[in-house]
């Protein structure tokens, strides 16, 4: 199968093949959440307490999206 760039929305029917990969930024250096913009994914490198984590922009703030918990290997 190709890799194909997009730089728009992309509707998927049939879901997504491989990792997804989101832009990684430190506390310092993320961009303004209403910049962002609503629904923004990133990850912070040491956005809690120094730990890493997914953060989410509700539009106005950076959300954190971590409950400390680590995922089991498959």
């Amino acid at each position: 199968m190709a890799n194909t760039t997009f730089s728009g929305p992309v509707t998927s029917t049939n879901g997504f093949v491989g990792d997804i990969t989101v832009p990684t930024f430190t506390v310092a250096n993320a961009p303004s959440a209403s910049d962002a913009g609503a629904g923004t994914i990133v990850y912070v490198s040491n956005g809690a307490a120094g730990a890493s984590i997914l953060a989410f922009s509700n539009g106005t703030d950076w959300k954190r999206s971590d409950t400390g918990a680590t995922i089991a290997a498959a």
